[in-house]
């Protein structure tokens, strides 16, 4: 078997497998199904990421047939999140799951990652244990629509400590989480909490100026007014079409 990364005639076949990875992992119907591989996968996004320079796709390859890939992210601050793992269920118990996760690992600290972070949808079992027998903790939550419906998933991360950080605003002490991000087009937003345990959400830190941003449209879109710095998607879902 070889990892290597995606080329665009393995486009079909990251779209097979996904969805076949997708209907044994996770409670999703045929309809939520079908939208993500629609959404996420579709063939001219594959070939964004594909041309882009900060995101990786690696497949598992075994005798020409691509049986597994990982999608993943590397962000502004040196820290590198798998979106997606995938193996193809008929592939299963193989070792191909860890050999993606080595791979990506690897490809991502070749980049200049310095943290490591996954994130799976809540109710993966298996997905959610797969990183906590790595030694990853999880650092908090985030949401993730899908065809329509909002589902919770579980941000991992391999950093010794998680990093949240006291800031003030108007008087209220809040607090930064340096290991929970989201891209943005000049430098990542950072999710700030209400408390220090990150049990409530407050909104996100613009780490490109180093300001609370709060607002965010009803299309998930986030702007900081002080540098114009802007949140892009870490999944394509529609939220963000």
């Amino acid at each position: 078997m070889e990892i290597r990364e995606a080329k665009p005639s393995d486009r079909p076949a990251i779209r097979d497998v996904a969805r076949r990875s997708l209907e044994a992992s996770y409670s999703l119907g045929p309809k939520a199904i079908t939208s993500a591989i629609e959404e996420w996968y579709d063939e001219e996004r594959i070939t964004e990421v594909l041309d882009g320079e900060d995101r990786v796709i690696l497949v598992a390859d075994q005798d020409g047939q691509v049986v597994g890939l990982s999608e993943s992210v590397l962000s502004g601050d040196s820290i590198g999140t798998i979106l997606w793992l995938h193996v193809d269920p008929a592939y299963r118990g193989e070792g191909i799951g860890s050999a993606l996760f080595d791979e990506t690992h690897r490809a991502l600290h070749d980049r200049g990652a310095e943290t490591l972070q996954g994130r799976v949808l809540a109710d993966n079992v298996e997905g959610n244990s797969f990183y906590e027998d790595r030694g990853f903790e999880r650092a908090g939550t985030g949401e993730v629509d899908i065809a329509g419906r909002t589902y919770v998933e579980n941000l991992y991360t391999d950093a010794a400590e998680l990093g949240r950080e006291p800031v003030a605003d108007d008087g209220q002490t809040v607090y930064v989480d340096h290991n929970n991000h989201e891209s943005g087009s000049m430098a990542p937003f950072h999710v700030v909490h209400v408390t220090e345990d990150g049990s409530d959400r407050y909104g996100y830190y613009c780490s490109n100026c180093e300001t609370l941003a709060n607002a965010m449209d009803s299309m998930g879109r986030i702007e900081c007014d002080n540098c114009g710095n802007v949140r892009k998607p870490m999944r394509w879902d529609a939220a963000y079409l």
